[in-house]
């Protein structure tokens, strides 16, 4: 892979598993030091940290904490900062995704789900402003095609997501002209871990309505993040779907 992001420093939070791992490596093999959060995938983050570290040494840091916690986000950034000595991209890819119908919603899954869905992707852009301004860099966040089709039984989710979508041009126009924010927008990519999810059929009628016929993969969406890190100096505000077309056919 060509190695357009030699010396630049990029933050991936959740990015020890599934999505944000496959971010994480497409970034690393074109050139980019990385950043890993993680909050409870110790042995994941460890081992990816080691993988890559294999092949570049001293070019991959796992580092924890709990975006739930306020004053752990500016310590994120630092110790980033801290490491490689700068940071040209974050990644808020961190999210916590669970079923909250309207019934059963109480204050602790508005905590959580806003709080990683959104909260953290504030505080984080807030925290690692001054830098980005300073490297001309960039933010992605991941959203959700049902930011604008809310999932039904999902509630809190679909909120937080719509969210981190206005966020994503709030901060395009509060950041401009030195940094550019986007978001990328995922359909069926990997299957959540739930139960609920497991269901064979189910499935199946998801994927039938995606134009294109079929899931996606996580480095789909690993493309459309290194596209908008390094390739894409006219694009701020943008939320891209990545999605087999489902967003426009549910």
């Amino acid at each position: 892979m060509e190695h357009g992001m030699q010396g630049k420093v990029v933050l991936v939070t959740g990015g020890a598993k599934r999505v944000g791992a496959a971010i994480c490596r497409r970034l690393h093999a074109s050139g980019a030091q990385l950043a890993i959060h993680y909050r409870s995938s110790t042995a994941e983050a460890r081992s990816l940290q080691d993988e890559l570290n294999a092949t570049r040494p001293d070019s991959a840091i796992a580092i924890p904490a709990d975006l739930l916690t306020l004053e752990a986000l500016p310590r994120l950034i630092a110790a980033t900062i801290e490491k490689f000595g700068r940071l040209d991209a974050l990644v808020n890819n961190a999210s916590s995704f669970y079923a909250t119908p309207l019934a059963g919603v109480s204050e602790q899954h508005w905590h959580d789900l806003l709080g990683t869905n959104l909260k953290a992707p504030l505080f984080l852009a807030q925290a690692a402003a001054a830098e980005l301004r300073r490297r001309h860099g960039c933010i992605v966040n991941i959203a959700d095609i049902h930011a604008e089709r809310p999932m039904h039984g999902h509630l809190l989710y679909s909120v937080a997501k719509a969210g981190l979508t206005a966020l994503t041009k709030a901060l395009a126009q509060e950041m401009a002209p030195q940094v550019r924010v986007n978001a990328v927008a995922p359909g069926v990519i990997v299957w959540p871990e739930e139960a609920e999810w497991q269901d064979e059929e189910l499935r199946r009628k998801i994927v039938a309505h995606t134009l294109l016929k079929r899931e996606g993969e996580p480095d789909d969406i690993a493309k459309t993040v290194a596209f908008l890190i390094q390739q894409a100096p006219y694009i701020t505000g943008q939320i891209i779907s990545v999605d087999g077309g489902r967003s426009i056919n549910i």
